[in-house]
C-alpha cells in the first residue's frame, strides 16, 4: 500500500529523540531498529567509526492517522552536510509499484539533484534520494515485500 512518511535526520541523538516520541505518541517501533553496526561494509562508503556503531541507521514509529515518523543519525563522516533547519527533514514516498517509484523519482528530479540514484539496497528495498529544483528533499523506498 502506498504511503507517505516524514523522515528526520539527527546529528547523533536520534535514539534519544525517538525514545521521547515513542513516549509522547504511546506507540511502539515498527520493524527492527537498524544501527550503524548493522550496515555491511561497502568499498564505496566510508567505514563506520568505532564511536558511531550504536547510532541509528533507520527507525520507524507510527504516530497518528497511519502516519509514520522515521529517522536516522546523519553524520558528516557519512557525507551528509552539517544539519541545519531545512536539510534535516525528507518527505519519504513508498509508491505502490517499482514503476511508479521510477516515474515519480524521474519527474521530481527534473531540474534538481539526484543525491543517491534508485538502487536495490542491502536491506532489500529499492531506494534513492533527491533534492528537487525547489530545495525539497525526497526519499523513495519501494519495499521488497510488495
Amino acid at each position: 500500500m502506498a504511503s507517505v512518511s516524514t523522515y528526520l535526520n539527527f546529528p547523533g541523538n536520534c535514539d534519544q529523540a525517538f525514545q521521547f516520541y515513542r513516549k509522547v505518541f504511546r506507540s511502539e517501533f515498527l520493524g527492527a531498529i537498524t544501527r550503524m553496526c548493522d550496515v555491511p561494509s561497502d568499498p564505496s562508503f566510508p567505514p563506520v567509526p568505532e564511536n558511531a556503531l550504536n547510532l541509528i541507521c533507520n527507525i520507524t514509529l507510527p504516530i497518528v492517522a497511519g502516519h509514520h515518523l522515521m529517522g536516522a543519525d546523519a553524520c558528516d563522516w557519512m557525507g551528509f552536510p552539517p544539519l541545519v533547519q531545512g536539510n534535516n527533514v525528507h518527505i519519504t514516498l513508498s509508491p505502490e509499484s517499482r514503476e511508479e517509484t521510477d516515474r515519480l523519482f524521474a519527474e521530481l528530479s527534473e531540474g534538481g539533484t539526484v543525491d543517491m540514484p534508485l538502487q536495490d539496497m542491502f536491506w532489500g528495498d529499492y531506494y534513492g534520494t533527491l533534492t528537487d529544483k525547489f530545495g525539497t528533499l525526497w526519499m523513495f523506498n519501494f519495499p521488497k515485500a510488495q
